[in-house]
């Protein structure tokens, strides 16, 4: 979904798991979905980890319990805080489908697959890279009050733990941040300086 990035304050959900490919992000099966409904897929996000085989939560699962079972798009816990190495393995859009289709519109974690980065930056979710430490701080200021709150500033492209006060910079290439801050995809930025690519052209 298209939506400017500015200042994002927030609750968050947890996932403090390491090595989270795209396989567990979306199955393999959601890729033959004929739609590009981004509901679709975020009802889907972690599917087997959220649902057992007959469609009925885990509740051991963190979306399932009950700080964290009221969804993204519903307004609150827009930023997910995940483990080490997030979004490895194949190179599958259909994960950042899912991830935004179900409301996140920050992914915080320690390092990204490249791949899964860039595929997040396209769709209107902001990857945050933080050192490892600032990262066990979040889990921690989290674990003991699902209410800690973030804020992610993009314009000074800094994440603020508002249970402690302590923030961190973050790196945000300057084409993706302009993008960001005013809603547009690749087309739309074409678009938006068609008027100077067409001039350039006539100049050559």
């Amino acid at each position: 979904m298209k939506q400017k990035f500015n200042i994002i304050q927030s609750t968050c959900i947890p996932l403090p798991l390491e090595n989270v490919d795209t396989d567990q992000i979306i199955p393999a099966r959601f890729l033959k979905a004929t739609t590009r409904d981004e509901r679709f897929f975020g009802d889907n996000l972690f599917r087997d980890w959220r649902y057992d085989k007959q469609g009925e939560p885990k509740q051991d699962f963190v979306f399932n319990q009950p700080d964290y079972s009221e969804a993204p798009r519903e307004g609150v816990h827009q930023i997910l805080v995940a483990g080490k190495n997030f979004g490895s393995g194949s190179s599958r859009e259909h994960a950042a489908w899912a991830i935004a289709g179900y409301g996140f519109r920050v992914v915080i974690s320690s390092f990204f697959a490249d791949i899964h980065k860039n595929n997040e930056l396209n769709n209107f979710v902001l990857p945050v890279v933080v050192s490892e430490d600032f990262l066990a701080e979040l889990f921690a200021s989290i674990k003991a009050d699902p209410q800690t709150q973030v804020r992610v500033d993009v314009p000074q492209q800094t994440v603020t733990n508002l249970a402690t006060g302590r923030s961190e910079h973050f790196d945000l290439n300057g084409y993706k941040k302009y993008c960001l801050m005013n809603a547009l995809d690749d087309i739309d930025f074409l678009l938006e300086n068609k008027d100077k690519i067409e001039a350039y052209e006539s100049a050559r």
